[in-house]
């Protein structure tokens, strides 16, 4: 099962969009096996967007994810990360389809609500800036058997 990093961005925690969210994804099959609430500091924002560093929106992503608290959490699933990725929609809400979060709920692109690994290996890079392995849970799950 792959395993993939989401974070509930400022805005969506400040909306009260988490609950939406996490239902969104719990309802597809995802199963949730990490999650927190935190103040993301600078220093932890500057890791997490270490490959932005350099561009021009660079500070302005820096300063939006450190604004307020996010939720970050560790989803697992087969074919997590391309389904989440689906699920979130376009980066841009204006172009993200109906049903997808961003279409759903978003309306600006610096506002886009969620964050999902883009890759596996980015997936592994990013659960390991935001959890220990001890804070990720292995269990079961009756369920799965219909799902899987």
């Amino acid at each position: 099962m792959e395993r993939s990093l989401v974070l509930i961005k400022p805005d969506a925690v400040q909306r009260g969009l988490a609950g939406e969210i996490i239902c969104r994804l719990e309802r597809k099959g995802l199963k949730i096996v990490a999650m927190k609430m935190l103040h993301m500091d600078r220093k932890l924002a500057q890791r997490h967007y270490a490959v932005h560093k350099g561009k021009p929106f660079f500070d302005d992503l820096v300063r939006f994810i450190t604004s307020s608290p996010l939720i970050a959490i560790v989803f697992q699933g087969k074919n997590a990360v391309e389904i989440i990725r689906q699920l979130m929609g376009e980066t841009n809400p204006a172009k993200a389809s109906s049903g997808t979060i961003r279409g759903d709920f978003g309306i600006d692109i610096a506002y886009n609500l969620i964050h999902g690994s883009d890759s596996l290996e980015n997936a592994s890079t990013e659960i390991d800036l935001f959890f220990s392995a001890e804070e990720i849970c292995k269990y079961d799950r009756k369920m799965d058997a219909w799902i899987y």
